[in-house]
């Protein structure tokens, strides 16, 4: 322990804490605008100066890295460090552009925020602009590259934690800028579409591309008979922009803002997340019992699915065929329920409320997303037709002026809308590994797991290994990955042993690309941190442990559609409407 004093107040704490963190202990604020806490800090804006000697001392150091150390006296409030703050946002001001109103972080932007806090009216240096283009070639997010301040978080968060190195700096000086490698498209980059660099921008140079228009389009038209579904992660961050802590779970209001919006019909991800658990428990039960490719790897994630086409490729035979919740409820909308419901597929207009930027690519991904379609032998277009991020959801419940707090509580359509706690759970990482453990233990034993906790594949590690014992001689060995810079040492441990003879050390596997899962993906409420993570965490988990109904085989309403439509999981019809194929990607596209 170290002993220190900050602007006064004697504490201690760790040897190697910085500044920045001892000061928040005594709930002292520096300001920050490159620093995020899910990111190696790299003091590039200046903003955090403080003094380390008390009052009057020359001697500054930038706070979110310089380590504390014995005795040391710290001020971080002062009349001159006040004014070199006030003139580093001067500086930043003066090289972006004021269009606050048209962006679309007005009223969210960590500068904006700055800016007000300290007082900052005008600007005494001369606005000097790059008019840059914008970038709008990736299906999923914008880069609007006028408006990025240097801060380096979006490539931080791209190279060193996604490792998927979409984003760089480019030119040196006012001249700077961040753009894709070689200054390529970022539609024609490694870009994932994961959309972590937009959640972790601290102003609007990298945003979510906004289908709102589209959806308002659908909506007022009387032609079109308009689906939609909700994703298990919205429903425990939708709340936070409407001033509730993150974690609360108010889903039935939600449907109820949704049907307020003009949408006729009502549907819930978690159904189809049931569904995929069928599926895709079924495949590994399969690929365990009659031979196939092992480890079997989840591929419930878009962005995990992209990287994999284009970074491990020799992996393809290992993936899950089984298409994502979203997509295989977007098929069953036109393929089952419009027939049962008297619609026809061509009128429904199916749209997804997703947590995750990677959504949007993924209803184009490839023919199968059109599945829908070829099953019926009509041009009912693709299984989704649209796909919008929480933050889209909360934009247009505002537009709208519903109050969504006040609304009364409502259910979804049936019957794909009624689901199970391991539906819900697919929202977090390990919620997919825990769910199919539950059901594919029942499917491998035929007797129901006495306790459905598997608490060993929950929480923040990023990578967490298990096994699970079937009672029948049959050991499955897991792992759960998230955060994809994570997920190479999980494949290169399957190719060593797969290049050495050895036997596999996995027989299961799930990836998802953000931390935390979907609950923090890319489309979700800006201000994503561990703590932020653990509360959305924390409200999957009381969502599943107060369903009725905790497996996804227990789930009626999906006994009632193999019944009356797809026969048995992984069945023919099965495999045209929820299965998919994979193709390696290049890197680079022109």
């Amino acid at each position: 322990m170290v002993s220190i004093k900050i602007n006064g107040i004697a504490l201690q704490v760790e040897d190697g804490t910085t500044i920045l963190d001892a000061a928040r202990r005594v709930n002292v604020k520096i300001p920050t605008l490159c620093y995020n806490p899910d990111l190696p800090a790299w003091a590039s804006c200046g903003l955090c100066i403080v003094r380390t000697a008390g009052p009057g001392s020359p001697r500054m150091a930038r706070a979110c890295t310089t380590t504390v150390a014995e005795n040391m006296d710290v001020i971080t409030h002062d009349p001159e460090l006040i004014a070199v703050r006030r003139t580093v946002l001067e500086l930043i001001l003066s090289n972006h552009p004021s269009d606050c109103l048209q962006c679309p972080r007005n009223g969210n932007c960590e500068l904006q925020n700055l800016a007000a806090e300290f007082g900052i009216r005008e600007i005494p240096f001369r606005k000097v602009l790059n008019s840059l283009p914008i970038d709008d070639s990736n299906p999923a997010i914008v880069l609007n590259p006028e408006k990025c301040i240097r801060c380096g978080r979006c490539v931080k968060v791209c190279q060193e934690v996604q490792n998927v190195w979409a984003l760089e700096f480019l030119g040196r000086g006012i001249k700077g800028k961040i753009a894709s490698a070689a200054d390529a498209p970022l539609g024609e980059s490694p870009c994932i579409k994961c959309g972590q660099c937009a959640a972790h921008c601290p102003v609007g140079a990298i945003y979510e591309r906004d289908d709102t228009v589209k959806v308002w389009a659908a909506l007022q038209n009387p032609e079109t008979h308009s689906v939609v579904q909700i994703a298990p992660a919205v429903r425990v961050a939708l709340a936070e922009e409407f001033g509730l802590p993150p974690g609360t779970v108010f889903t039935k209001k939600i449907y109820a803002a949704l049907r307020r919006l003009g949408f006729n019909t009502v549907f819930d991800t978690n159904f189809s997340a049931d569904l995929t658990i069928m599926e895709e428990g079924t495949e590994l039960v399969k690929r365990l019992t009659e031979g196939g490719d092992i480890p079997l790897i989840t591929s419930c994630c878009p962005a995990w699915v992209d990287y994999m086409e284009k970074y491990y490729s020799d992996m393809i035979p290992n993936f899950s065929t089984a298409k994502s919740p979203q997509q295989m409820m977007g098929a069953m909308i036109k393929a089952y329920w419009a027939d049962k419901a008297g619609v026809a597929p061509e009128k429904v207009y199916s749209v997804s409320v997703m947590p995750c930027t990677a959504k949007k690519w993924e209803t184009r991904r490839n023919d199968d997303m059109k599945s829908a379609a070829k099953f019926l032998g009509k041009d009912s277009g693709y299984d989704v037709d649209i796909v919008i991020t929480t933050r889209e959801l909360a934009r247009m419940i505002k537009q709208a002026g519903i109050e969504i707090l006040k609304l009364d509580d409502e259910e979804a359509d049936n019957p794909l809308g009624p689901y199970t706690g391991a539906g819900t759970i697919f929202g977090v990482t390990g919620g997919v590994m825990e769910a199919a453990v539950r059901s594919a233990y029942y499917l491998v034993t035929k007797n129901e797991l006495a306790n459905v906790n598997f608490t060993p594949v929950r929480g923040l590690e990023g990578v967490k290994e298990a096994e699970v014992d079937f009672r029948n001689g049959t050991k499955i060995r897991i792992a759960v990955a998230h955060q994809m810079g994570n997920i190479a040492a999980v494949l290169d441990k399957i190719r060593s042993a797969r290049e050495a003879g050895q036997e596999t050390p996995y027989h299961f596997v799930e990836v998802m690309a953000c931390r935390g899962g979907c609950i923090s993906g890319g489309g979700q409420p800006y201000g994503g941190t561990d703590e932020v993570r653990k509360q959305r965490t924390a409200g999957i988990y009381e969502d599943d442990e107060k369903s009725v109904l905790r497996c996804s085989h227990q789930n009626p309403q999906i006994t009632q559609v193999y019944q009356e439509f797809l026969g048995e999981p992984n069945g023919h019809k099965a495999h045209d409407l929820l299965h998919t194929n994979y193709v390696e990607r290049p890197l680079y596209t022109q």
